[in-house]
Protein backbone atom coordinates (compact mmCIF):
# COMPACT_ATOMS: atom_id res chain seq x y z
CA UNK A 1 0.00 0.00 0.00
CA UNK A 2 1.33 3.24 -1.09
CA UNK A 3 1.14 6.86 0.90
CA UNK A 4 -1.77 8.15 -0.84
CA UNK A 5 -3.85 4.77 -0.72
CA UNK A 6 -3.05 4.77 2.75
CA UNK A 7 -4.46 7.97 3.85
CA UNK A 8 -7.38 7.80 1.40
CA UNK A 9 -8.18 4.67 3.68
CA UNK A 10 -7.52 5.92 6.81
CA UNK A 11 -10.16 8.63 5.58
CA UNK A 12 -12.96 6.88 4.83
CA UNK A 13 -11.92 4.80 8.45
CA UNK A 14 -12.39 7.78 10.01
CA UNK A 15 -15.97 9.07 8.44
CA UNK A 16 -16.96 5.47 9.45
CA UNK A 17 -16.44 6.15 13.39
CA UNK A 18 -17.28 9.62 12.93
CA UNK A 19 -20.89 8.16 11.96
CA UNK A 20 -21.30 5.34 14.36
CA UNK A 21 -23.27 7.38 16.54
CA UNK A 22 -25.72 7.97 14.29
CA UNK A 23 -25.75 4.76 12.90
CA UNK A 24 -26.56 3.61 16.82
CA UNK A 25 -29.11 5.73 17.55
CA UNK A 26 -31.07 4.47 14.30
CA UNK A 27 -30.46 1.44 14.76
CA UNK A 28 -32.12 1.91 18.77
CA UNK A 29 -34.35 3.79 17.20
CA UNK A 30 -35.96 1.45 14.69
CA UNK A 31 -39.50 0.23 14.84
CA UNK A 32 -40.40 -2.53 17.51
CA UNK A 33 -41.34 -6.06 15.37
CA UNK A 34 -45.48 -6.40 15.08
CA UNK A 35 -47.04 -8.46 17.63
CA UNK A 36 -47.70 -11.25 16.25
CA UNK A 37 -50.24 -12.25 19.14
CA UNK A 38 -47.83 -15.32 20.08
CA UNK A 39 -47.87 -16.87 23.71
CA UNK A 40 -46.06 -18.76 26.20
CA UNK A 41 -48.12 -20.94 27.12
CA UNK A 42 -45.65 -23.88 28.76
CA UNK A 43 -47.26 -27.43 30.02
CA UNK A 44 -46.22 -30.18 32.19
CA UNK A 45 -47.10 -34.00 31.51
CA UNK A 46 -48.74 -35.95 33.92
CA UNK A 47 -45.42 -37.68 35.18
CA UNK A 48 -43.43 -33.99 35.19
CA UNK A 49 -46.22 -31.89 37.38
CA UNK A 50 -45.01 -33.10 41.32
CA UNK A 51 -47.46 -34.43 43.24
CA UNK A 52 -49.45 -37.69 43.99
CA UNK A 53 -53.48 -37.33 42.97
CA UNK A 54 -54.58 -35.31 39.51
CA UNK A 55 -55.66 -32.12 42.02
CA UNK A 56 -52.29 -31.63 44.10
CA UNK A 57 -50.06 -32.31 40.26
CA UNK A 58 -52.52 -29.11 39.10
CA UNK A 59 -51.65 -27.37 42.14
CA UNK A 60 -48.24 -28.05 41.52
CA UNK A 61 -48.61 -26.40 38.03
CA UNK A 62 -50.28 -23.36 39.07
CA UNK A 63 -47.51 -22.79 41.94
CA UNK A 64 -45.26 -22.41 38.45
CA UNK A 65 -47.23 -20.18 36.29
CA UNK A 66 -47.88 -23.37 34.08
CA UNK A 67 -51.60 -23.27 32.13
CA UNK A 68 -51.03 -26.76 30.09
CA UNK A 69 -51.91 -30.53 31.81
CA UNK A 70 -50.92 -33.19 29.06
CA UNK A 71 -52.19 -36.18 29.61
CA UNK A 72 -51.42 -40.03 28.45
CA UNK A 73 -54.77 -40.98 25.86
CA UNK A 74 -55.04 -44.26 28.52
CA UNK A 75 -55.24 -42.17 31.73
CA UNK A 76 -57.71 -39.65 30.17
CA UNK A 77 -60.13 -42.47 29.24
CA UNK A 78 -60.31 -44.59 32.32
CA UNK A 79 -59.34 -41.56 34.52
CA UNK A 80 -61.76 -38.71 32.34
CA UNK A 81 -63.96 -37.90 35.53
CA UNK A 82 -61.20 -37.45 38.10
CA UNK A 83 -59.28 -35.73 35.56
CA UNK A 84 -62.47 -33.38 34.73
CA UNK A 85 -63.31 -32.66 38.14
CA UNK A 86 -59.72 -31.62 39.00
CA UNK A 87 -59.03 -29.16 36.58
CA UNK A 88 -62.55 -27.02 37.00
CA UNK A 89 -62.03 -24.25 37.64
CA UNK A 90 -58.41 -23.39 37.22
CA UNK A 91 -56.62 -21.06 35.45
CA UNK A 92 -55.20 -24.43 33.77
CA UNK A 93 -56.27 -26.40 30.61
CA UNK A 94 -55.74 -29.51 29.22
CA UNK A 95 -53.31 -29.22 26.66
CA UNK A 96 -52.43 -31.98 24.07
CA UNK A 97 -53.26 -35.45 24.71
CA UNK A 98 -49.88 -37.95 24.72
CA UNK A 99 -51.02 -40.68 22.52
CA UNK A 100 -51.96 -43.97 24.85
CA UNK A 101 -53.56 -46.11 21.70
CA UNK A 102 -53.33 -49.75 20.81
CA UNK A 103 -51.58 -50.92 17.71
CA UNK A 104 -50.67 -48.48 15.22
CA UNK A 105 -52.14 -46.45 11.99
CA UNK A 106 -49.31 -48.25 9.32
CA UNK A 107 -49.69 -51.63 10.95
CA UNK A 108 -49.77 -54.56 8.20
CA UNK A 109 -51.75 -56.46 10.61
CA UNK A 110 -55.11 -56.39 10.57
CA UNK A 111 -55.86 -57.47 14.15
CA UNK A 112 -53.48 -54.32 15.08
CA UNK A 113 -54.95 -51.68 12.58
CA UNK A 114 -58.49 -52.65 14.35
CA UNK A 115 -56.88 -51.80 17.41
CA UNK A 116 -55.89 -48.62 16.35
CA UNK A 117 -58.49 -47.53 15.19
CA UNK A 118 -60.91 -47.98 18.25
CA UNK A 119 -58.43 -47.52 20.68
CA UNK A 120 -57.82 -43.68 18.75
CA UNK A 121 -61.44 -42.50 18.51
CA UNK A 122 -62.04 -43.47 21.98
CA UNK A 123 -59.30 -41.25 23.21
CA UNK A 124 -60.64 -38.58 20.37
CA UNK A 125 -63.16 -38.63 21.67
CA UNK A 126 -62.55 -37.84 25.14
CA UNK A 127 -60.05 -35.29 24.05
CA UNK A 128 -62.83 -32.98 22.42
CA UNK A 129 -64.67 -33.52 25.61
CA UNK A 130 -62.21 -32.15 27.85
CA UNK A 131 -61.22 -28.99 25.72
CA UNK A 132 -57.92 -30.75 24.69
CA UNK A 133 -55.55 -29.16 21.35
CA UNK A 134 -55.08 -32.57 19.75
CA UNK A 135 -54.27 -36.19 20.17
CA UNK A 136 -50.43 -36.96 19.77
CA UNK A 137 -49.73 -39.49 17.44
CA UNK A 138 -46.69 -41.70 15.40
CA UNK A 139 -47.35 -43.32 12.27
CA UNK A 140 -45.01 -46.31 13.24
CA UNK A 141 -42.29 -46.84 15.76
CA UNK A 142 -39.18 -49.06 14.12
CA UNK A 143 -39.89 -51.42 16.71
CA UNK A 144 -43.72 -51.88 15.77
CA UNK A 145 -44.08 -54.68 13.44
CA UNK A 146 -45.51 -55.83 10.66
CA UNK A 147 -45.47 -52.26 9.12
CA UNK A 148 -46.29 -51.36 5.61
CA UNK A 149 -43.18 -50.56 3.79
CA UNK A 150 -41.97 -47.03 3.21
CA UNK A 151 -43.30 -45.86 -0.03
CA UNK A 152 -45.87 -44.00 -2.39
CA UNK A 153 -48.31 -46.35 -1.61
CA UNK A 154 -47.91 -46.32 1.81
CA UNK A 155 -48.10 -42.62 2.15
CA UNK A 156 -51.21 -42.14 -0.09
CA UNK A 157 -52.70 -44.99 1.89
CA UNK A 158 -51.40 -43.04 5.53
CA UNK A 159 -52.77 -39.38 4.00
CA UNK A 160 -56.22 -41.30 3.13
CA UNK A 161 -56.35 -42.68 6.53
CA UNK A 162 -55.49 -39.77 8.33
CA UNK A 163 -58.25 -37.55 6.27
CA UNK A 164 -60.90 -39.78 7.74
CA UNK A 165 -59.43 -39.63 10.87
CA UNK A 166 -59.21 -35.98 10.89
CA UNK A 167 -62.64 -35.55 9.75
CA UNK A 168 -63.54 -37.12 12.81
CA UNK A 169 -62.08 -35.11 15.08
CA UNK A 170 -63.08 -32.32 13.89
CA UNK A 171 -66.53 -33.37 14.71
CA UNK A 172 -64.88 -33.86 18.34
CA UNK A 173 -63.93 -30.58 18.56
CA UNK A 174 -60.10 -31.68 18.44
CA UNK A 175 -57.39 -32.84 16.30
CA UNK A 176 -55.08 -35.40 15.76
CA UNK A 177 -51.32 -34.47 16.05
CA UNK A 178 -48.22 -35.84 14.20
CA UNK A 179 -45.20 -36.21 15.90
CA UNK A 180 -42.31 -37.04 13.94
CA UNK A 181 -39.03 -38.82 15.95
CA UNK A 182 -35.01 -39.33 16.14
CA UNK A 183 -33.86 -42.09 13.83
CA UNK A 184 -33.20 -44.19 17.31
CA UNK A 185 -36.86 -44.50 17.51
CA UNK A 186 -38.53 -44.10 14.04
CA UNK A 187 -37.61 -45.00 10.83
CA UNK A 188 -41.03 -43.40 8.33
CA UNK A 189 -41.60 -39.44 10.01
CA UNK A 190 -38.55 -38.12 11.46
CA UNK A 191 -38.89 -34.42 9.78
CA UNK A 192 -41.00 -31.36 10.81
CA UNK A 193 -41.40 -30.51 7.54
CA UNK A 194 -42.45 -34.06 5.98
CA UNK A 195 -44.73 -34.15 9.06
CA UNK A 196 -46.08 -30.87 7.82
CA UNK A 197 -46.28 -31.89 4.13
CA UNK A 198 -48.75 -34.99 5.35
CA UNK A 199 -50.91 -32.95 6.78
CA UNK A 200 -51.35 -30.81 3.82
CA UNK A 201 -52.03 -34.15 1.83
CA UNK A 202 -54.29 -35.08 4.33
CA UNK A 203 -56.38 -32.29 3.29
CA UNK A 204 -58.40 -32.49 6.79
CA UNK A 205 -58.33 -28.89 9.35
CA UNK A 206 -58.39 -32.04 12.06
CA UNK A 207 -54.64 -33.22 10.92
CA UNK A 208 -51.72 -31.17 12.52
CA UNK A 209 -48.32 -31.75 13.58
CA UNK A 210 -45.55 -30.83 16.43
CA UNK A 211 -42.57 -30.28 16.86
CA UNK A 212 -40.34 -32.00 19.64
CA UNK A 213 -36.52 -30.20 20.62
CA UNK A 214 -35.33 -33.36 21.61
CA UNK A 215 -36.21 -35.46 18.78
CA UNK A 216 -35.47 -32.16 16.38
CA UNK A 217 -31.54 -33.42 16.41
CA UNK A 218 -32.33 -34.90 13.10
CA UNK A 219 -33.28 -30.86 11.75
CA UNK A 220 -30.03 -28.71 10.37
CA UNK A 221 -32.05 -25.33 11.20
CA UNK A 222 -34.81 -25.55 14.61
CA UNK A 223 -36.54 -22.08 13.16
CA UNK A 224 -36.57 -23.77 9.51
CA UNK A 225 -38.04 -26.73 10.94
CA UNK A 226 -40.72 -24.88 13.09
CA UNK A 227 -41.30 -22.35 10.56
CA UNK A 228 -41.91 -24.61 7.58
CA UNK A 229 -45.03 -26.15 9.32
CA UNK A 230 -46.62 -22.66 10.62
CA UNK A 231 -50.11 -24.04 9.00
CA UNK A 232 -50.30 -26.90 10.78
CA UNK A 233 -47.99 -26.71 13.72
CA UNK A 234 -50.52 -27.59 16.93
CA UNK A 235 -48.24 -28.35 20.12
CA UNK A 236 -44.44 -28.57 21.05
CA UNK A 237 -42.28 -30.95 23.57
CA UNK A 238 -39.30 -29.91 25.01
CA UNK A 239 -36.66 -31.14 26.96
CA UNK A 240 -32.89 -30.47 27.65
CA UNK A 241 -30.53 -31.62 24.17
CA UNK A 242 -28.33 -34.59 25.05
CA UNK A 243 -29.97 -36.34 28.00
CA UNK A 244 -33.52 -35.63 27.36
CA UNK A 245 -33.82 -34.42 31.18
CA UNK A 246 -35.12 -31.09 32.53
CA UNK A 247 -34.66 -28.04 29.86
CA UNK A 248 -31.07 -26.33 31.14
CA UNK A 249 -29.29 -30.14 32.83
CA UNK A 250 -27.27 -30.31 29.89
CA UNK A 251 -25.78 -26.41 30.20
CA UNK A 252 -25.09 -24.50 27.27
CA UNK A 253 -26.63 -26.60 24.72
CA UNK A 254 -29.68 -26.38 25.81
CA UNK A 255 -30.84 -23.51 23.82
CA UNK A 256 -34.02 -22.94 22.21
CA UNK A 257 -34.04 -19.14 20.90
CA UNK A 258 -34.07 -19.72 16.72
CA UNK A 259 -36.91 -22.49 17.29
CA UNK A 260 -38.81 -19.94 20.00
CA UNK A 261 -38.11 -16.58 17.28
CA UNK A 262 -39.84 -19.00 14.64
CA UNK A 263 -42.97 -19.31 17.29
CA UNK A 264 -43.04 -15.92 17.58
CA UNK A 265 -43.04 -14.73 14.16
CA UNK A 266 -45.74 -17.05 13.10
CA UNK A 267 -48.14 -16.61 16.28
CA UNK A 268 -47.99 -19.42 17.80
CA UNK A 269 -50.35 -19.55 21.07
CA UNK A 270 -50.49 -23.37 21.36
CA UNK A 271 -48.53 -25.71 24.40
CA UNK A 272 -44.92 -25.93 24.97
CA UNK A 273 -45.13 -28.98 27.13
CA UNK A 274 -42.08 -30.79 29.08
CA UNK A 275 -41.69 -34.35 28.36
CA UNK A 276 -38.33 -34.96 30.24
CA UNK A 277 -36.80 -36.93 33.28
CA UNK A 278 -34.65 -34.98 35.50
CA UNK A 279 -30.77 -35.98 36.78
CA UNK A 280 -30.76 -33.73 39.60
CA UNK A 281 -33.83 -33.09 42.25
CA UNK A 282 -37.06 -32.50 40.43
CA UNK A 283 -37.64 -30.30 43.13
CA UNK A 284 -35.39 -27.42 42.08
CA UNK A 285 -34.80 -28.52 38.47
CA UNK A 286 -38.03 -28.43 37.04
CA UNK A 287 -38.93 -24.55 38.20
CA UNK A 288 -35.09 -23.64 36.89
CA UNK A 289 -36.53 -25.30 33.44
CA UNK A 290 -39.42 -23.04 33.14
CA UNK A 291 -37.45 -20.10 34.16
CA UNK A 292 -35.11 -20.74 31.77
CA UNK A 293 -37.82 -21.02 29.09
CA UNK A 294 -39.49 -18.52 29.88
CA UNK A 295 -35.78 -16.55 29.33
CA UNK A 296 -35.04 -17.83 26.30
CA UNK A 297 -38.51 -16.80 25.07
CA UNK A 298 -37.86 -12.95 25.94
CA UNK A 299 -34.69 -13.33 24.08
CA UNK A 300 -36.28 -15.07 20.78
Amino acid sequence: MNRKEFFKTSLFGAAAVAAAPSLLASCCNAEKKPDTGAVLNISFQTGKALGESYAEKMDYCESLGVTGFEPGGWDLVNDFDAISKAIEGRNLKISAICAGFEGFILADDPVQKEAFDTSMRRIVEAAGAIGSTGVIMVPAFSRQEPCKPNNQETYDYLCNELHELGEFAVKCGTTVILEPLNRRECFYLRLVPAAAAICRDAKSEGVKCMGDFWHMQEETSDYAALISARDYLQHIHIASRANRCNPGEDGDVDNYVEGFRALKEMGYDKYISLECGSIGDPAVTTPAAVELIRNQWEQA
